[in-house]
């Protein structure tokens, strides 16, 4: 499934958006998660400056 929202963010269409990953640490395991999500290129920036 990974290979195909790679292979649509390289057509024409998709080259506004870009696939962010942020690394987590759960407060109540002490365990990691990763969230991935598309956005557009413009908002990266913001997506990493704010804490959830």
């Amino acid at each position: 499934m990974a290979k195909k929202v790679v292979a649509t963010l390289k057509t024409d269409t998709g080259k506004g958006f870009a696939k962010v990953i942020r690394m987590e640490k759960s407060s109540k395991t002490g365990a990691y998660a990763f969230n991935e999500e598309i956005i557009a290129s413009d908002k990266v920036k913001e997506f990493f400056t704010q804490k959830k």
